[in-house]
Formats: C-alpha cells, sequence, structure tokens
C-alpha cells in the first residue's frame, strides 16, 4: 500500500513547487507587492475618492501660460497603475493634457542614465531652494549650483546636460525617452508649446544668469526652447501613472517589461520628489501625505508608491503654489485609506 501513495505525494508535492515557487519570485522580482492591497479595495476607494471629491471647486487654472487658462476647469481623472500592470481608472483618463512640470523627473533620470548620478548631483543639486520655482534670487544665493533640478533654474541646467549634435537630436532623445516610460508613443502639443513659447522671458532671464554663474552646459535660449518642449508634452492620466509605476517598479515600465530607468537611479529620483515635488508645498505635502510626488500647473500629479504602483490624478484648478487642489486632495485620501504613507510602518504590512 505504502508503494502505492508515494507517488500521490510527490504528485502533490511537485504541484505545490509548480504554484507555488513561482508566486514567490514573482514577489521577489518586485513585480508584485507582498502588501499591496487587494484590486476590489483600490478600485473601491478610487471611486470613493472621486464621488467625494468631485465637485470640489477650489482653486483656478494657470493663466500666466494662454493655453491652460482655456482648460477645461472642470475635467477630472484618477488612474492607478501597479507594478504588476493592472490598471484601475476613474473620470476624464484619456484628456491629454500637458505634463509641465512633471517632465523634469523624467529629464533628470535621462541625465542620470548618461552622466550618472554623481555628475547630475555635482552639476545640479539636490536641495530645496526655500524660494518659489521660478526665482531668480534662488540662482544668485546658490553660487555652486542650481538647488534640484526641480526648480526651474535647475530644470533647464538639466535639460541642457542632455547632449546631441543638434537641438533636433536632443529634443527627440529626450521626447522618445518619456515614451519608453510610458509604454506609448507621446507627442508634444503644439498650441501649448507656441503658447508657452511666446511667453517664456522669465526662464530666458533665469538661463542667462546661470551662464553668468557657469552653471548651464550648452547655449542658453536653445536649453530653454527644448525645455519648453518638453512642458508642453500631452499626456493622459493613464499614461502618467504607468510613467509613475515605472519608477516604483524599480524602473522596469510595468506594460513593456523595458528597463527604462536604471534601478540605481530610482532611489536619487524619489529623494528629490520628496524634496522638491510640489514646490513650496513639498514640506506640508511629505508630512501629510508620505509619497514622493511631482506636479505641474497643467493640472497633474503623480505619487510613487515604491514596490506597488503608482497614482496620477488630473484636474486643472491649482492652489498658490502651483499645485492642483483636487489632486492633492485625492491623493492624500488614497494614501489614507490604503495606508499607502511610506513613513508609517502600516505602508509594509506593520499592524
Amino acid at each position: 500500500m505504502k508503494t502505492k501513495r508515494m507517488p500521490i505525494a510527490l504528485l502533490v508535492m511537485a504541484a505545490i513547487a509548480t504554484v507555488v515557487v513561482p508566486a514567490q519570485i514573482h514577489a521577489q522580482n518586485g513585480r508584485t507587492s507582498p502588501v499591496a492591497p487587494r484590486r476590489e479595495l483600490v478600485a473601491s476607494v478610487v471611486q470613493e475618492a472621486y464621488e467625494k471629491f468631485k465637485n470640489e471647486n477650489k482653486g483656478k487654472n494657470a493663466d500666466y501660460i494662454p493655453y491652460l487658462a482655456q482648460v477645461d476647469s472642470k475635467l477630472f481623472g484618477i488612474a492607478i497603475v501597479t507594478t504588476d500592470n493592472q490598471v484601475i481608472t476613474k473620470g476624464d483618463v484619456t484628456y491629454s493634457f500637458s505634463i509641465q512640470s512633471i517632465s523634469k523627473v523624467y529629464t533628470q533620470a535621462l541625465a542620470m542614465e548618461a552622466l550618472g548620478p554623481d555628475f547630475v548631483f555635482e552639476k545640479i543639486g539636490n536641495e530645496p531652494t526655500g524660494r518659489p520655482f521660478n526665482s531668480p534670487v534662488a540662482v544668485v544665493d546658490m553660487a555652486t549650483h542650481t538647488g534640484n533640478p526641480y526648480v526651474n533654474a535647475g530644470a533647464i541646467a538639466t535639460t541642457s546636460l542632455i547632449s546631441g549634435k543638434d537641438a533636433n537630436e536632443k529634443w527627440n532623445k529626450i521626447l522618445n525617452f518619456y515614451s519608453r516610460v510610458a509604454g506609448e508613443k507621446l507627442t508634444l502639443i503644439d498650441e501649448v508649446y507656441k503658447s508657452e513659447a511666446a511667453t517664456n522671458t522669465g526662464n530666458k532671464a533665469l538661463s542667462m544668469l546661470l551662464a553668468k554663474y557657469d552653471r548651464i552646459y550648452a547655449d542658453p535660449f536653445e536649453s530653454v526652447d527644448i525645455y519648453t518642449k518638453q512642458c508642453s508634452v500631452g499626456v493622459n492620466a493613464t499614461q502618467l501613472a504607468r510613467m509613475g509605476a515605472t519608477l516604483a517598479n524599480n524602473g522596469i515600465n510595468p506594460a513593456t517589461g523595458e528597463q527604462v530607468i536604471k534601478a540605481t537611479d530610482v532611489p536619487y529620483i524619489l529623494s528629490t520628489m520628496t524634496m522638491a515635488g510640489l514646490y513650496d508645498g513639498s514640506g506640508g505635502w511629505a508630512w501629510h501625505v508620505g509619497l514622493p510626488a511631482k506636479s505641474g500647473v497643467g493640472g497633474g500629479i503623480v505619487a510613487i508608491i515604491p514596490g506597488k504602483g503608482a497614482i496620477a490624478v488630473f484636474a486643472p484648478p491649482l492652489d498658490e503654489a502651483g499645485n492642483s487642489v483636487k489632486a492633492q486632495e485625492v491623493i492624500d485620501y488614497i494614501s489614507q485609506k490604503l495606508n499607502y504613507n511610506l513613513y508609517s510602518p502600516l505602508s509594509v504590512g506593520w499592524k
């Protein structure tokens, strides 16, 4: 009798191995977080957040860029993309809006890819300036670097680090990189670019001030023009969430499987997002929400939950610091409901 039972036991053990071991490897590779909430729970919280904040009307569209002032202020979309490529959306998630300052994250990543994080840190820095994102005084105050890659001066200087034989090659390199991170081909919103190019005198002034202190590394006005184009790239909330999820997934695009961003660069990028991702609201954001995030005056915010995924919200009206009011409220709500705050032990399953 014993000889008949042993093959059955072996078969059972083999079956367990084929089910359990791949699942463990899957988790160890970072594709699925062992403490990520169930999809059903995430979907229900997204629905709650949408209903709770859909009638929020505080803030106003950016008006110093004429195109942005005309965008429908009632547009509102939420998207979550997880590291195992689950997509949960609600609202206006297919509307293409200008990425604006969120582009700074990915140009930083591209510069680090080519030159290394130490070089970028030396040339740009990673300190809050304590001043508005477009401040010329901050350039004068920081004689050896531009503060960080997310204030305008630092972003223009970062863009100037991108190599190419001419402006078109540099621009195409940036746009192609953004598309790889998004997992889809992205394009320039030409109307936004023209609107910004006609009103970017302040950024041109910053570039010349950087040149005075030898803190810009290519032609100043060419660098401003490329920077203006990168801010005018169109994304929708789902694409933006996937760009965030690529960072959450150790630099691997969860949809395409491509290692787009070096895994060793991801912590540096997330640290910059924590320090300066929401302009003058970055400290309060870290205090209340506890997630690396980046905003843009086009109305988007993307927040990263390392190992789990990313939340992207689009809603055009901004607060005084230039951050979407509704997007902040939504991400704060979702973060609390799902224990996403990185500074809380609950985020790693501690009860």
